[in-house]
């Protein structure tokens, strides 16, 4: 197996990253080609790599360690000094000497934002069902305060939520409890509306969600990540013995390909959904991935910290 993988391109109006690294995610055509961002790809493989792998190795990893497994990655070691830098201004690492070793850790910031990101990228719940009906969002937010009606929408957008009108979201009633606790943790209860109900006519239920969510995107999408991902699964399964370089690399790529959609996409019901839903296939496909590939992906990312 080729230790040189072919990144998959990208659509340029979705962002590479989740909550934790973009504030949105759609990005304009200006933004497009902005990769080296803490939104782009340096910046958000330094957090695959943290999120995967510096919490099983106690939550810090030496420099070395991290610009060597980047670098496997095909980021140089400037990009990811720089994304390093840029995500420790967040907050988000620490530098931290042990026993004489420059390295960084995970701050208590982090932790919470990695353990959501798991809980999303991780889920094996099924897709919501036509019976258990729908969430309601209206806000309306002051002209003096758009910022917030920027943030706000934002925050939708990453629920999974889809846009009925000016104003007005939708999505899957099981998303009720995730949708409170954000509202609440912005600190939004002023602006926000939210009911819970059937949809009752009088526009056909899958044409509804046809225009609330863009179903075109997201099947390219998913399109996409089975053109790439299909042949790497058959290639790993002929293998008794997975290379942990290997492994490594194709895992944390993975990772990084895969973690958008649990964000983007609420798991309508299948009944409302084009036929042969690429989704479905795409789930099964990163599942029996990360079954063959995570346990030597991290024994190869321990090995390397232990230089």
């Amino acid at each position: 197996m080729s230790d040189n993988p072919v990144l998959m391109p990208q659509r340029e109006y979705w962002s590479t990253g989740t909550p934790s690294t973009a504030t949105t995610p759609r990005r304009g055509a200006a933004d497009a080609g902005a990769e080296g961002g803490a939104e782009g790809r340096p910046g958000s493989l330094v957090l695959d790599v943290a999120g995967a792998y510096m919490r099983p190795l106690g939550g810090w990893m030496p420099v070395a360690a991290m610009v060597t497994l980047l670098g496997e990655l095909g980021v140089d070691e400037q990009a990811v000094r720089s994304a390093v830098h840029r995500i420790t201004r967040r907050g988000l690492l620490a530098p931290e000497r042990r026993d004489g070793v420059r390295g960084y850790r995970l701050t208590e910031a982090a932790e919470p934002l990695l353990d959501e990101a798991d809980r999303r990228i991780f889920s094996t719940a099924g897709r919501a069902s036509t019976a258990d009906g729908w969430v309601l969002v209206s806000f309306s937010v002051p002209e003096h305060e758009r910022d917030r009606r920027y943030t706000l929408r934002s925050r939708l957008s990453w629920l999974g939520c889809g846009n009925l009108s000016s104003g007005l979201w939708i999505g899957p009633a099981r998303l009720l409890a995730e949708l409170t606790e954000s509202v609440q943790n912005l600190g939004f209860e002023k602006y926000v509306t939210v009911f819970v109900g059937n949809h009752v006519g009088f526009e056909p239920t899958p044409e509804l969600v046809e225009r609330c969510w863009d179903l075109d995107g997201l099947r390219e999408m998913y399109a996409g990540f089975l053109q790439h991902w299909l042949p790497v699964r058959e290639r790993w399964s002929g293998r008794r013995r997975p290379e942990p370089r290997a492994a490594f690399v194709d895992y944390t790529l993975l990772l990084n390909q895969w973690r958008k959609f649990p964000y983007l996409d609420p798991g309508l019901p299948l009944a409302l959904l084009p036929a042969d839903w690429e989704g479905q296939q795409a789930s099964d496909v990163f599942f029996a991935l990360r079954a063959r590939l995570e346990g030597p992906a991290v024994s190869h990312a321990r090995e390397t910290a232990a230089r």
